[in-house]
């Protein structure tokens, strides 16, 4: 059985909290059912897309997991799930789920056998598909790239899906266009646990470092990335939360014009 989610109050979301274990067993059971199901994960940039952008709300209302991804997301959730929190002696951030907090425990996943990895440039996937094969010995993973996306090449990886039959498929191409994909394609794709999980199979081949775990724990991996890629983390670093800011305010006080939205 697939927990269920809970609240994040003030964002006005909702996530499923789970620590690394816990998604290796809710692969397993989402395998075993067979059907097409999704496992997304929240952050500001998430919940501005979701207060903003219908269609990306849609998907997340409809997905079997959304996890607490994001450190101002995670710890807004164990604030005010602090009693919950008790008995197991953690933090606020005691449910904080990045892609790469479970993506290595994969081995882990019982039945699992045919892994697809869709995503970054030819090199970093075909990497990421060779460290996948050494973490989930006696699978089958392939992959396709994802560089230069277009409607030719979202029509070739749905084809490429089709044929192959994956359990189980990484799809990174960053934030809002692997949801979108999610979202227009997912009654033409075969049944599998479609995972969106960013920059992380640049991370899994190598390419790109991963800051350290501990920073993560202290909710300052946006630092680690501002530092690494300013041009591309500044923006919502910086001006993102006010925009966010904005939305929940106009959600709060006029629900009416907002409610669907």
């Amino acid at each position: 059985m697939i927990p269920e989610r809970q609240r994040v109050p003030v964002l006005d979301v909702d996530a499923t909290p789970l620590r690394a274990d816990g998604v290796v067993a809710a692969l397993g059971r989402l395998i075993a059912d067979g059907k097409t199901s999704t496992i997304l994960g929240h952050n500001l940039h998430s919940v501005t897309l979701f207060h903003s952008r219908p269609e990306f709300r849609a998907l997340y209302d409809n997905s079997e997991i959304v996890l607490l991804d994001g450190a101002p997301v995670a710890m807004l959730w164990g604030l005010a799930h602090r009693e919950q929190l008790k008995p197991l002696g953690q933090g606020t951030m005691a449910f904080r789920m990045g892609s790469m907090d479970w993506i290595p425990e994969l081995g882990g996943v019982p039945g699992l056998e045919r892994v697809a990895v869709i995503g970054a440039g030819r090199d970093a996937n075909t990497k990421a598909v060779a460290k996948l094969r050494t973490i989930i010995p006696g699978a089958t993973v392939d992959g396709m790239p994802g560089e230069g996306w277009d409607g030719a090449l979202e029509d070739a990886v749905v084809d490429w899906l089709a044929s192959y039959r994956p359990q189980l498929v990484l799809l990174g191409l960053g934030m809002p266009l692997q949801e979108m994909v999610l979202q227009r394609r997912i009654q033409q794709l075969p049944p599998a646990v479609y995972c969106a999980v960013g920059g992380a199979i640049e991370q899994v081949a190598g390419v790109q470092k991963l800051a350290p775990r501990w920073l993560g724990r202290l909710g300052l991996e946006w630092a680690w990335r501002l530092v690494l890629h300013p041009g591309r983390v500044a923006y919502r670093v910086f001006v993102e939360p006010w925009k966010l800011a904005g939305l929940l305010i106009r959600r709060r006080f006029q629900p009416s014009q907002t409610k669907g939205k």
